[in-house]
């Protein structure tokens, strides 16, 4: 017959360390699962986006260097350093900022 010793049963602080190391693992991993279901339950929809207007009509002469947009305005920043603010509903003009050196 095939004896095979009986493993020597673990010491007190080695099974009191392989629960820790393992309540350890199982909380990072729910710790991890949480991050994911958070970034996925905040992440901003599709729908969400705000409104431009279909068209902007710059001053003549003016070429954009760089556009940007806040909750209900465009801002077009301009070649010859100027910042026209559009309504973002209507695309009418409102404001022009001249930028100085």
């Amino acid at each position: 017959m095939d004896d095979k010793p009986e493993p020597e049963a673990l010491p007190p602080d080695l099974k009191l360390l392989r629960m820790l190391v393992t309540l350890l693992m199982v909380t990072m991993i729910a710790g991890f699962l949480l991050i994911v279901a958070l970034f996925v339950i905040r992440m901003p929809g599709q729908g969400g986006a705000l409104p431009l207007p279909e068209a902007l009509t710059l001053p003549d002469g003016a070429e954009a260097a760089a556009v940007t947009r806040g909750r209900d305005w465009v801002a077009v920043v301009t070649e010859d350093d100027r910042i026209l603010i559009y309504d973002a509903a209507t695309g009418a003009l409102r404001q022009t900022v001249e930028i100085r050196h």
